[in-house]
């Protein structure tokens, strides 16, 4: 291992860099966890905040594509990853400030845009750790610290939409100060640890920097096609609080509690899988389906515990698919493409978000049972996928 890397430990790093996802998720959750009812109060319909979710989600994984590859030729890991915080935690403040529909819309496209700047280049980073401390828990502990963030960030919001009156402005312009500690503790990191890969470089010899020309491997394709049908097919949590307040079924205060509740979920559903995962692989990723399936058809009915507990699984869901889901990218994937591949792999699943977003905010203003059977009709095709793939064996 480099000297450079040797001035922190493998977990160590993953615990320091779950505190920038910490801090980070402290901005941009509590800011998604109002984003149906702010849009809505500056007039958005179902199917507009379907739309722009769904885009926004679209936004920071298809948009990867682009900023996985160049990370990689570029080698400036941490140069993207910081660019792409920077301009999340820029976005949310201006989001409370702004009483324009429009500018709201895009705002939100915007906060996700940061995501898809970082993303790549971050989960590189960590990945090189992970090889030291095990794909899974490495990943898992990272987005449990996630969601620690994800946690308080709602909480907080709630807490300034009860003071003020359900005043937007204060209640996201308090998470500038979250914000500018996520990019100090970023060029700490930076300083500390210049060559996270130096980790990796220490227990396997698959470290070593591939061709640029290489291919992706078959089993990253067939992958990458199993996740994108459980996106295409899984609602947003815009949709979810739009209904959840349309039907008087919880005050506008309360729904970030309940976005903080399914944050916790979440964290333990990326814990309990990412823990299994290093036991028996990628075939605990059958949950996945099962639990997307499971979310509109108690999300969206008019009673309140059915909406609690269908809104805890889509917590459960977002947990897996933010943690053992990229395990599974690492494993696939060799250091020297490995930004490409979560570029590639964004790609794939961001356009399946998008149409599973637009799908399920126009479905609700058509049928809901319609929009529960659609659902449950893709989730099924992902099953059979993911069977005829053999259960993803994890890369030797």
């Amino acid at each position: 291992m480099s000297e450079e890397a040797t001035a922190m430990r493998p977990w160590r790093f993953v615990i320091w860099f779950g505190t920038v996802s910490l801090l980070a998720d402290f901005v941009y959750e509590g800011a998604r966890s109002v984003t149906g009812p702010l849009l809505a109060s500056l007039g958005a319909s179902a199917a507009l905040i379907g739309v722009v979710t769904g885009a926004g989600e679209a936004a920071a994984l298809l948009l990867r594509l682009g900023s996985g590859p160049l990370a990689d030729r570029s080698g400036r890991f941490w140069g993207w990853a910081i660019a792409g915080y920077a301009l999340t935690v820029a976005s949310v403040p201006a989001l409370g400030a702004t009483g324009v529909l429009w500018i709201a819309c895009a705002l939100v496209i915007a906060e996700r845009v940061g995501k898809a700047v970082r993303a790549p280049a971050k989960d590189t980073l960590l990945s090189h750790a992970t090889a030291a401390t095990g794909r899974g828990r490495g990943f898992a502990v990272h987005e449990a610290m996630d969601q620690v963030g994800a946690l308080i960030g709602p909480l907080t919001v709630a807490g300034m939409l009860a003071l003020t009156g359900d005043d937007y402005g204060p209640a996201l312009g308090i998470l500038a100060l979250p914000g500018i500690a996520v990019l100090a503790l970023l060029f700490r990191l930076r300083r500390q640890v210049p060559d996270p890969a130096a980790y990796e470089r220490a227990v396997t010899r698959d470290a070593e920097r591939q061709e640029p020309g290489a291919r992706l491997p078959r089993a990253f394709w067939v992958y990458a096609s199993f996740t994108a049908a459980t996106m295409a097919g899984f609602a947003t949590f815009g949709v979810l609080s739009f209904h959840i307040v349309a039907r008087g079924l919880l005050p506008t205060a309360a729904v970030p509690l309940l976005y903080a509740a399914a944050m916790a979920v979440d964290a333990l559903a990326a814990l309990a899988t990412g823990w299994a995962y290093d036991r028996v692989g990628p075939r605990v990723l059958i949950v996945l389906p099962l639990l997307s399936a499971a979310v509109p058809a108690l999300a969206f009915t008019d009673s309140l515990a059915p909406v609690v507990l269908g809104s805890l699984l889509w917590g459960a869901a977002t947990g897996v698919q933010e943690s053992t889901l990229r395990a599974t990218v690492a494993d696939l994937v060799a250091p020297g493409r490995r930004a490409t591949a979560y570029g590639v792999f964004a790609a794939f699943v961001g356009a399946a978000a998008f149409a599973g977003g637009a799908l399920t905010g126009v479905l609700y203003d058509v049928s809901i049972p319609v929009l529960i059977a659609v659902v449950a009709a893709i989730q099924a095709a992902a099953v059979v996928l993911l069977a005829v793939s053999g259960g993803m064996r994890r890369r030797a």
